[in-house]
């Protein structure tokens, strides 16, 4: 970092603005300044120049992190008592937290200070640190020390729950529970989104509290917009989280208290988003992920004798390829979505290609219906917000109505569909109609094993408009296995106005058809509700439930066979919690 220190003084220096933009191909006065530095807190100790378990941001003692609320580090202070006479390096270490024959690398640059731009972690400080190596761990410490040699009995339960949480797009099944040693981020992520539920009923409600808390607070500074409202909703889960965590401390799973780094840097958050704004995700996941591709891909492609040489050859050529993207780009020669325009589409036709390049991502997802899981940002600019069943009808089944019902097992498909389309048709007529009256449906009935939703869900993972899209599946055989009919939320017609999940239903998808009635084309999906249990969220998970209408579920506690899996649990109990923590989107009106 020395080599730049001096384009950070005062003086400016002269850059050559790059081919995009108002200012393209200008020359500008440039300040450099350095920002936000992103890092665990092993390297935050050692950036700031801190003794462990001390805080590098504020001069709380390490002996109690949490007990009132310190003044901030500087530079300015540590000078103070570096250049203090009276001080010696034992008193400084033991007394102040600071390495006093050690200087932070920002004291040489004018307009920066490590202790200020140290910025929150997400990764490593709420979900690997507090959430997986404290209270996941500390769980199951109480579980040991509550029921003794029925523990492992109850920590199988919770693996069980855990196995056997119904399918959603982009959640990590845990297939064995927890039981495997090498926990990633990604691991870390999938399991905050299914504890709760999981360990409700073994521990005390003031533990799965503290452990909700926690994944609220989560989710809340994960939000790509941050108000007051926000930031006050923040303060008061970290209050929350704060008093119910002291049931650790009574229960003995954690006598010595709660002085602990990582958790102590919750309470810097609310300052730090106010300085910096939302961290929408920016934390060193995002470092760890370019560690594959700088790194490890790099490295496989190399012949491994002299690797290093060869990895820095790679990465340059991928950024001169990366830098020829966005000048083509910005010339108009190619398009964002990597098809070839203009001239270079014309000469790829000529030798045989397609301007169409591969296509957007719409259309390969439409045309491969088979494929897996497939959600992602919307890239398309004529895209809105819409529900579209697949394009290819399923083969090989019945193609009228009666066929369908015997079929399926579904008696009531008939007169369903034909009340649907006598209300499309008469959308005024309040007085019910006769079923005789009801209009007949003689044409030919197509079946659909998914439907692409298309929503807005502004983030940094949704495209330039906000917009996002997932599958929605009904299959009566998934890949040769159980059935598999995903759950969804439809608006509340009656009270599309109510906060939150008050203005959703939830319904399971039970078949996706379309008919054809007086030239018109009419898409539709069979569903069986839920109903919404209480006229609140639980008080111990803060999650809503639901229970199924009509399916005959059964009850009791999970079959311990293996034959039972996530694809079974919707048709095997009567009561579901409406998890708001399955994406940052759900968190966000499922509230």
């Amino acid at each position: 970092m020395s080599s730049i220190s001096p384009e950070t003084r005062n003086e400016p220096s002269i850059l050559h603005m790059p081919y995009e933009g108002y200012w393209a191909r200008h020359f500008r006065w440039v300040i450099y300044g350095l920002g936000p530095y992103i890092a665990d807190y092993p390297e935050q100790v050692l950036l700031a120049c801190v003794v462990q378990n001390w805080c590098p941001k504020c001069r709380s003692s390490h002996a109690n992190l949490d007990q009132s609320p310190e003044e901030l580090r500087s530079h300015e202070h540590t000078d103070t008592l570096l250049h203090d006479g009276s001080l010696s390096l034992q008193t400084l270490w033991q007394k102040y937290g600071i390495v006093g024959d050690c200087l932070p690398f920002t004291t040489a640059f004018p307009r920066a200070d490590i202790h200020e731009l140290l910025a929150p972690d997400l990764l490593h400080q709420i979900i690997k640190g507090t959430f997986k190596d404290h209270l996941v761990d500390w769980v199951e410490q109480y579980i040991k020390l509550e029921y003794g040699d029925r523990a492992p009995e109850i920590l199988a339960d919770i693996d069980r729950r855990i196995a056997v949480v119904p399918h959603f797009p982009g959640l990590r099944h845990f297939h064995e529970g927890r039981g495997f040693k090498q926990w990633t981020g990604d691991d870390s992520k999938g399991l905050m989104k299914v504890y709760l539920p999981a360990i409700s009923g073994y521990v005390p409600p003031r533990m799965v509290q503290a452990v909700a808390a926690l994944i609220e607070f989560c989710y809340l500074v994960r939000r790509s917009t941050i108000d007051e409202d926000t930031l006050e909703q923040i303060k008061s889960q970290l209050r929350l989280f704060h008093r119910h965590r002291e049931i650790f401390r009574e229960s003995l799973v954690r006598p010595e208290g709660f002085s602990l780094p990582r958790q102590h840097a919750l309470t810097h958050y609310p300052f730090l988003i106010s300085e910096f704004g939302a961290p929408n995700g920016l934390c060193s996941s995002i470092t760890e992920s370019l560690h594959i591709r700088a790194v490890k891909k790099p490295y496989r492609r190399s012949n491994r004798h002299n690797a290093l040489g060869q990895m820095i050859i790679t990465n340059q050529r991928l950024d001169k390829l990366k830098a020829a993207r966005t000048y083509f780009e910005a010339r108009g020669l190619i398009n964002r979505e990597g098809t070839v325009s203009g001239g270079m589409g014309l000469l790829a036709a000529m030798v045989g290609g397609s301007s169409s390049g591969v296509g957007t991502r719409s259309q390969r997802e439409d045309e491969d219906d088979e494929a897996m899981d497939q959600e992602g940002a919307i890239v398309e600019p004529e895209a809105h917000a819409e529900v579209k069943l697949a394009k290819t009808a399923l083969r090989k089944l019945p193609s009228t109505l009666i066929g369908l019902a015997e079929k399926f097992d579904l008696p009531q498909l008939p007169l369903l569909t034909r009340r649907f389309l006598y209300k499309t048709l008469n959308p005024d007529m309040i007085i019910p109609c006769a079923i005789e009256d009801l209009p007949l449906i003689d044409s030919r009935v197509q079946v659909f094993g998914s439907a692409r939703a298309v929503f807005y869900a502004p983030s940094d993972i949704s495209g330039l408009g906000g917009l996002r899209h997932e599958r929605i599946r009904c299959k009566a055989s998934w890949f040769g296995g159980a059935a598999r009919r995903d759950c969804v939320f439809v608006g509340n017609a009656e009270d599309p106005d109510a906060p939150g999940f008050k203005s959703l239903l939830v319904a399971r998808v039970f078949l996706f058809f379309s008919f054809e009635h007086a030239g018109n084309r009419y898409e539709c999906a069979l569903v069986h509700w839920f109903t919404t249990y209480g006229d609140k969220p639980c008080e111990e998970t803060g999650l809503w439930r639901v229970t199924p209408d009509s399916i005959g579920a059964g009850d009791g506690p999970l079959p311990k066979d293996r034959s039972f899996t996530k694809w079974h649990s919707l048709d095997s109990f009567k009561m579901f919690y409406v998890n708001k923590y399955i994406d940052y989107h759900a968190h966000e009106v499922a509230f």
